[in-house]
């Protein structure tokens, strides 16, 4: 076994799990990554991964195996430099245990991240919101479920993974109605509910009749609902919703939507960028002006502010009927 082996599984156990205690989405995010790169390095030089060194992983390799990702895996560029950021994670470690190949990891550590566009973020008009919350048959176990989840996304806009962490014991009613979720870093906040939120989540609650450390939305067989789950039945019940609601029929509705939805409705009631920030569990209050950016009718307003350009509209004249003959030939 070479020495890029026991240094790749002193990384993921070390590093990852036991300093940094790193969440299970992270570990399985880098793992894919490395995995990936293995494997490519197989195919290019022929060595099996066991066999790999330090060397073999030069700047050029992992170039290629990023051009690998975009060209031929069809990946994004938000991928492409996800996969990268987990190489040179390693490799930062991999310079303590192995000084004598500095050179080869300061080349793979210049590579640079790759910019991308920026694009407008979508969200959910109060038109579009009522379309999907009506959706789900609440006739129905799954259908009530359904519509509780949808219901707690669009109003405290938390990350699909904090959704489906949600226990039963996470709820507090009463006065100052609240969830608790552990967030993105480990980082546990409260999100105050509504009370045509909380109402329904009392009775939802009552419904399910679970233990306090049950999940919030389980499935049939109790167990908490993946993020490909709750992906699914965002994606079908705004289907359902686009048959009342046709702007629904040209939006590409995620769970993430939902939670910029969360996001829009605050800044349209004129809550502060810094208490959002809070409110989604931001790390920096500058993530929080992407929702700014979208918001056309607060540009509007602005607009509204500022005194009018003077410009008087010119009188169209067609050109000379020769000039115009010369200039077509």
């Amino acid at each position: 076994m070479s020495a890029l082996a026991p240094t790749l599984q002193a990384f993921l156990t070390e590093r990852l799990i036991f300093q940094r205690r790193a969440s299970p989405h992270t570990i399985a995010c880098y793992r894919d990554a490395f995995r990936l790169l293995l494997g490519f390095a197989e195919r290019k030089i022929g060595k099996t991964p066991a066999r790999l060194d330090l060397e073999d992983l030069d700047a050029p390799l992992i170039g290629a195996f990023l051009d690998h990702l975009e060209c031929e895996r069809h990946n994004s560029v938000r991928t492409r430099n996800t996969r990268l950021a987990a190489i040179h994670s390693l490799f930062r470690f991999a310079v303590l245990r192995h000084p004598e190949h500095a050179g080869l990891i300061e080349r793979v550590l210049a590579i640079p991240s790759k910019r991308f566009e920026r694009g407008i973020v979508t969200f959910l008009t109060n038109q579009e919101v009522d379309a999907i919350l009506a959706a789900p048959d609440r006739d129905s176990f799954l259908g009530r479920r359904d519509h509780a989840l949808l219901l707690v996304a669009i109003q405290t806009g938390l990350r699909v993974s904090e959704l489906i962490g949600l226990r039963c014991q996470d709820v507090a009613f009463g006065a100052g109605a609240h969830v608790r979720c552990l967030g993105k870093g480990r980082k546990e906040r409260a999100t105050p509910l509504t009370t045509t939120t909380a109402e329904i989540l009392r009775v939802w609650l009552n419904e399910l009749d679970g233990e306090p450390a049950d999940p919030l939305f389980p499935t049939r067989q109790g167990s908490p609902l993946s993020r490909y789950g709750v992906t699914v039945l965002v994606a079908r019940h705004t289907k359902a919703a686009a048959a009342c609601c046709s702007s629904l029929a040209t939006k590409k509705v995620s769970p993430h939507v939902l939670r910029h939805t969360a996001a829009m409705r605050l800044l349209h009631a004129g809550v502060d960028t810094s208490v959002i920030a809070l409110w989604l569990g931001h790390e920096r209050v500058e993530t929080t002006q992407i929702y700014v950016h979208a918001d056309l009718s607060l540009k509007e307003r602005a607009l509204e502010r500022t005194a009018p350009i003077t410009s008087t509209p010119g009188r169209y004249r067609p050109p000379d009927q020769l000039l115009a003959f010369l200039e077509s030939l």
